[in-house]
């Protein structure tokens, strides 16, 4: 009896540490949100394509969505980031923001893309959490784009001066606490309107979590563009590799 006793005792033990090693060596998980009321993004379909094809590459597994009623704290606490990709208008109802400001703050990430800086205009924290919120943009065209931190994983190899065609977003409401890694040289289009030091890309933090941004994306081209999507990859690793 006392022999089967300790061989239970070790299947026992056993198991909890098999369970264990899976749910910490478990693939992150990312939910890519695409929902809009405004200006819906041609880009969009590619864009998460675009994703799920990094995901497969670097090992996190994407869900995607459309309905916002997936902001509860019940499943936001299945995701170590959320996608805000080419979000306009808004898209979360009260009780969706609330839940989606205590997973930011309590540890969780979030990836903005674009259009997610055209987003939630009558929510204060959102503003406030994806860094400043978006004004106006001139035409599509090519313009120079400034490596601020050539260190980070998002423009880590990108040429300090990165040429490329987009639509140029102007931004209000900067929050001052932004870690700029990209900014545009104005004097290489028409129409911007922040002056020097004209972010495009940063990170920061919002409670415990992390926010990364990145205002480049507008074109379906872009996610087919080696340049951008190594931009892209390296933001969403700096996310998932944060801790809680």
């Amino acid at each position: 009896m006392k022999y089967q006793y300790t061989i239970s005792v070790l299947l026992l033990i056993g198991t909890v540490m098999i369970s264990a090693f899976i749910r910490f060596t478990k693939m992150p998980r990312v939910l890519v949100f695409s929902k809009t009321s405004g200006y819906h993004h041609q880009s969009i379909p590619d864009g998460i394509a675009a994703i799920q094809k990094l995901g497969k590459e670097q090992g996190f597994a994407v869900d995607t969505t459309t309905d916002s009623t997936q902001f509860n704290e019940r499943n936001l606490h299945n995701y170590k980031a959320v996608v805000f990709l080419s979000t306009t208008g808004n898209v979360l109802g009260t009780k969706e923001e609330k839940a989606f400001q205590e997973y930011i703050t309590g540890g969780g990430g979030l990836i903005g893309i674009h259009a997610a800086t055209d987003t939630e205009y009558d929510w204060p924290w959102y503003g406030q959490a994806i860094g400043a919120w978006f004004l106006s943009h001139p035409k599509q065209q090519q313009a120079t784009l400034h490596i601020v931190d050539g260190s980070h994983p998002s423009t880590r190899g990108l040429p300090q001066s990165w040429t490329r065609w987009d639509e140029w977003y102007n931004f209000k409401s900067i929050n001052p606490d932004l870690h700029v890694l990209i900014t545009i040289d104005e004097t290489s289009y028409e129409g911007g309107k922040n002056g020097a030091g004209h972010p495009v890309a940063w990170y920061r933090k919002e409670g415990k979590g992390t926010v990364f941004y990145t205002a480049l994306g507008h074109t379906a081209e872009s996610y087919s563009e080696p340049a951008f999507l190594k931009h892209l990859a390296g933001g969403i690793q700096y996310v998932l590799q944060q801790e809680n």
